[in-house]
């Protein structure tokens, strides 16, 4: 088996799946109207609702950008059906985070950074000093089995993570690897319980997002979704075309195509770019000649697997955290210089760069505990699409292939009619996802499209880019469409 097949192993499901993003079918029951008449009957509870703003610190929320970027945030959670086909039946809790427009309030604007599983209570901080602080309420939520929602997908216990991360055998069987993933997913289901793994896609993601909606006071969504959360923001309004006010769709996906599509790629496009770069400097950790930088890292990384390299905390880099580790620096070359520091110091034989870069991947807490940005990854993938078609032979078994429920959707082309001026941003070398994709979502959604010369992942309203800013915020405010064919660089 090549090291690529064997990353997977000695790691547990939820720390073996990278994060990005994909589309897939809601599959909304359009029925009769005195069905949907029915239905609404029996969802009005949920539309009704009252919330009940409150410290954030209520919800057990542990971030930090918020109680250090802005006093004045408070959260609360918004009951809906666990299961929109029995909503008499269990419910679930969507945490949101808002700070109060400063101004004449137009609505609300709703934001979510993608994953799946990244929590969107921080996005609360997005548009300080711009006329979003004060036209919008800025809302921030964690989609339904992530983060401070409840009930939350888990896959694993923290000692089981933690041992997860130090395991990595070379040697191990292919039928050890396959039945560590049977033992994984049956782990899955034992934890997070069938009734949540079935009803956690994005499909329900939506219809929450819809409930989000009225509960706030809006007849109509205002949005704005990064990767995971374009495809988010694109289901909803193929569902509810005549509920959209305006959407920006940052760092958007094909809705074509499966989860991870793309995503090797585009990252491994993102290291031969970094590589390059890094050989121009004569210290560069892997060398001066970018040909070889692949083969360099392996061997830096080798030792790793039998020795890991010290940590200040006492834990070690393993070998597992160091291969996941990694690729965060790639997501954007204005953290290469930081790859390159956490690459110099493992060949000093110290790893406290990378282990933070690792504990951010797994969403590791200062407490030991985790967060389960991971898991949710798996499970949004195995029932957003159909499985994968059989892998080679010598390649471990996909888990989705086994997934104790199944997928709720599957790619495919929007083809919604009736909905306003939409707005996709799309950077050209996007490591997770490629700019090909962004094209073609603002196409099936006639939407207009700002592209961003430069490799990063998203761009609107966090890197001080005015000529992506300041368009995508008139959009917001005034539904001004941007030039046609933006270009920004």
């Amino acid at each position: 088996m090549s090291r690529a097949q064997q990353r997977y192993i000695g790691v547990s499901i939820a720390a073996g799946v990278a994060a990005t993003s994909v589309i897939f079918l809601v599959g909304l029951q359009k029925g009769s109207v005195s069905a949907q008449s029915v239905e609404m009957g029996r969802l009005e509870p949920f539309y009704s609702q009252q919330l009940d703003w409150a410290s954030c610190a209520n919800l057990g929320y542990d971030g930090k950008l918020i109680d250090e970027t802005i006093d004045n945030v408070e959260c609360t959670r918004v009951t809906v059906p666990l299961d929109y086909s029995k909503p008499d039946g269990k419910t679930a809790q969507v945490a949101l985070s808002r700070v109060l427009a400063s101004g004449d309030k137009i609505g609300s604007l709703v934001m979510n950074p993608g994953g799946p599983g990244a929590s969107g209570l921080d996005m609360v901080t997005l548009g300080d000093g711009t006329p979003l602080a004060e036209k919008f309420d800025r809302v921030g939520f964690d989609p339904r089995g992530t983060g401070s929602s409840l009930p939350v997908v888990q896959c694993s216990t923290a000692a089981e993570f933690d041992a997860a991360r130090l395991e990595f055998d070379p040697d191990v069987t292919l039928e050890a690897t396959n039945d560590k993933i049977r033992k994984d997913v049956a782990r899955c289901g034992e934890l997070s319980g069938l009734d949540l793994l079935a009803n956690v896609g994005t499909r329900d993601v939506v219809r929450d997002l819809d409930i989000v909606r009225a509960v706030l006071g809006d007849d109509k969504l205002t949005y704005l979704g990064e990767s995971y959360g374009t495809s988010i923001g694109s289901q909803y309004a193929e569902a509810f075309p005549d509920r959209v006010r305006a959407m920006v769709l940052d760092g958007a996906v094909d809705p074509t195509k499966p989860l991870l599509a793309g995503f090797d790629e585009g990252f491994s496009t993102a290291f031969d770019d970094y590589a390059a770069a890094c050989a121009t400097n004569a210290d560069c950790p892997l060398g001066t000649d970018p040909a070889v930088a692949r083969q360099a890292l392996d061997a830096l990384f080798e030792p790793l697997i039998t020795k890991p390299a010290r940590t200040s905390d006492g834990r070690g880099l393993s070998y597992t955290d160091a291969q996941q580790g990694y690729g965060l620096f790639l997501y954007s070359s204005e953290t290469w210089d930081v790859l390159t520091r956490a690459l110099k110091q493992i060949s000093n034989g110290r790893g406290d760069i990378m282990l933070e870069a690792a504990d951010f991947v797994y969403a590791r807490r200062p407490d030991g505990t985790y967060g389960n940005r991971q898991e949710i990854i798996l499970a949004v993938r195995c029932v957003d699409s159909p499985p994968a078609p059989a892998a080679a032979s010598d390649a471990p078994i996909d888990p989705c292939a086994i997934w104790p429920v199944p997928p709720t959707g599957a790619p495919h082309e929007i083809t919604v009619k009736g909905l306003p001026e939409l707005v996709v941003v799309s950077t050209t070398k996007d490591p997770a996802t490629p700019h090909e994709g962004g094209i073609e979502l603002a196409r099936q959604l006639d939407a207009s499209l700002i592209t961003y010369e430069a490799e990063q992942h998203g761009v609107a309203l966090r890197y001080g880019v005015d000529c992506v800013d300041e368009p995508v915020i008139d959009y917001l405010t005034d539904l001004t469409a941007p030039a046609e064919n933006l270009v920004c660089r």
